[in-house]
Order: C-alpha cells, then sequence, then structure tokens
C-alpha cells in the first residue's frame, strides 16, 4: 500500500430525538472503538454533539433524530454529527465567560480535536470534529 493511503472504515448512527438516545451514541461509540486510547475522547465529543442537536434544533422534537457517523482510518478519527435543522442560529464556537451556565461544549470540543468544522447542508448542520489517531502521532493502538 502507498505510505499516503490509509485504509478508512466507516460506521453510522440514527438516533430519534430523545434524551436517553444520548447514552446509546455513546455506548455505541465505545463499542466501535473498544480498546482504542481515544475513545473517551470521541464518546465525549458524541455525547456533546449529540445534546446539542436536540436542545437547539428540530431534532429534539417527537419525530426528530440525529445521525452520527465515525471514520477511522490509520492516521485520523472523524466524528459528525448532523441536526434536523430548524435552528434558529448555527451552531459556532464561542468562548464562555467564567459566569455562563451554557456555551462551553464546542470550545471543549476544539480543545479536544485537531480540528473542527461546521457545515450548512440546506435542511439542517453537520458539526464534524478530528482527532489524530495515536499510530499518526507515534504511538501504537
Amino acid at each position: 500500500m502507498h505510505e499516503y493511503m490509509s485504509r478508512v472504515r466507516v460506521w453510522g448512527l440514527t438516533c430519534p430525538g430523545f434524551r436517553e438516545e444520548i447514552s446509546r451514541a455513546r455506548r455505541w461509540t465505545h463499542d466501535v472503538l473498544t480498546g482504542h486510547p481515544q475513545a473517551d475522547d470521541v464518546a465525549l465529543i458524541v455525547s456533546e454533539l449529540g445534546t446539542n442537536a436536540l436542545l437547539h434544533t428540530a431534532s429534539g422534537t417527537d419525530v426528530g433524530v440525529f445521525h452520527v457517523a465515525l471514520a477511522l482510518s490509520n492516521h485520523v478519527i472523524a466524528i459528525s454529527v448532523t441536526d434536523a435543522g430548524n435552528a434558529d442560529t448555527a451552531p459556532t464556537i464561542t468562548y464562555a465567560n467564567e459566569d455562563a451556565l451554557r456555551g462551553r461544549g464546542l470550545d471543549m470540543i476544539r480543545t479536544l480535536a485537531h480540528g473542527v468544522t461546521i457545515h450548512n447542508n440546506g435542511q439542517g448542520h453537520t458539526v464534524t470534529a478530528e482527532l489524530l489517531t495515536a499510530r499518526f502521532t507515534g504511538c501504537a493502538w
């Protein structure tokens, strides 16, 4: 295999818009990444992005859903959550002051991840966090 190529594995999960689905998405993430040293960080990201989808978009309605996608290569773990739209604003990374009760989630994800992107797909938003894998940083997994 060429040194710049890697085998990418991709998983997906669609969750109904109920709060208990956040814990299911987190467990699913741990199951996919069993034994991976970054599994806890990725599960935390899934939990935060899924919660944001439920709280701030139509994903949190009785007929809403959110989609989780996880892609794993030798170099990167990419985790994406797509919401059902109808939000008044787009997700943005903010820097909340110390007294704020909300607004730290995407900043926390930005701290854990090597990159965060936000895409508007016309019907909702997809937030993707990318983490360099241990293999890429020189450690064995």
